[in-house]
């Protein structure tokens, strides 16, 4: 199976409390996904749930076409120093996805580093999927979130 690793990196202007707070609620990924993608999050959770390790999210999505899919991932590792968290897909389009979250304080703010190594199913047309369309999609994905998080947070 052939893997795939791209990495994102943004500074924002907010301290670590504030943003581990933002971005361990499930909730919120919503706030930093493209409207298009369809994307709602299925489990049961309130704005005042926040993650743990073990945590199932279920999520119903439509990133290519139109095409409606289901989605669940665990959040498979927390930090004690809350530095980072990653969290894994159990069910839904890729082959593989590990998403790692990092949050190192800076000055001024914190910097945030995502590493989401992924595999497309289907051998060579899952390969030639990614070439044409997926690794594309992606990246349209992580840079809406980058300006959504610069529009709620400012830039550093």
């Amino acid at each position: 199976m052939k893997t795939y690793t791209l990495i994102w990196e943004q500074a924002i202007p907010i301290s670590h409390a504030e943003a581990w707070d933002f971005f361990s609620s499930p909730l919120n990924l919503a706030k930093i996904t493209p409207q298009g993608m369809g994307f709602v999050i299925t489990s049961d959770y309130t704005e005042h749930t926040k993650m743990y390790e073990g945590m199932l999210i279920s999520y119903n999505i439509s990133p290519l076409f139109g095409i409606k899919m289901r989605w669940t991932t665990e959040i498979t590792h927390i930090a004690d120093d809350k530095s980072y968290f990653i969290d894994e897909q159990r069910f839904g389009p890729y082959a593989m996805w590990h998403h790692e979250h990092h949050f190192k304080e800076v000055e001024g703010g914190i910097h945030m580093t995502d590493k989401l190594t992924y595999a497309i199913p289907y051998g060579a047309v899952g390969t030639i999927a990614n070439k044409v369309l997926v690794h594309k999609k992606v990246n349209q994905i992580f840079s809406h979130r980058e300006k959504a998080i610069e529009k709620m947070f400012g830039k550093l």
